[in-house]
């Protein structure tokens, strides 16, 4: 029950402070996941991510459910899930009576667009200490570098950029040249 709570208290507060999405979670959740609680590695997360990306619904929502699966079966999948919406349904809740009279507030839309801003910064910080983790030699970066190449030229789902990045990295680990 301990582990439970500790996994709801835990997501609540990742979800709590996070604003900006999925993609601004990542470094909370490798704080957190990683560095604090030690409930799983860099690269697992990573993974976690990935697959996260690949599934229905909120990416962020999708990493609590593997990880608390992990750490607590499928009851602790449940609870890590409810720990990241919770606070999100409460504020969102609280926000949805006043939204439309404060958001026309010149200084409102001022800090909604730094808040904007900062959460790029977080987003990038999280892709550099993925990236120093995912590109360990060459044949990682080449496929980064074109997933990069195609993720800024073509209208590709990210779901084929996994699912080939996958097979590339089998291909190559195997040795397979193609």
């Amino acid at each position: 029950m301990k582990k439970l709570f500790d996994l709801f208290l835990t997501f609540a507060k990742i979800g709590a402070i996070t604003f900006g999405g999925g993609y601004a979670m990542l470094p909370i959740l490798q704080r957190e996941i990683v560095e604090n609680k030690k409930w799983g590695t860099e690269e697992e997360l990573a993974d976690y991510y990935a697959i996260g990306q690949c599934t229905p619904g909120v990416i962020a929502v999708n990493v609590g459910t593997f990880i608390g699966r992990k750490i607590a079966g499928n009851i602790g999948g449940i609870v890590a899930t409810l720990g990241v919406v919770f606070p999100s349904i409460i504020i969102i809740t609280l926000l949805a009576g006043v939204i439309e009279y404060y958001s026309s507030l010149e200084w409102v839309t001022h800090a909604f667009a730094g808040i904007r801003v900062c959460v790029c910064v977080l987003i990038f910080n999280a892709v550099l200490k993925l990236l120093k983790k995912a590109v360990i030699d060459f044949k990682t970066l080449a496929i980064y570098l074109i997933i990069v190449f195609c993720s800024i030229n073509f209208d590709i789902s990210p779901v084929i950029f996994v699912v080939a990045s996958g097979v590339a990295g089998i291909l190559l680990k195997l040795g397979v040249r193609g």
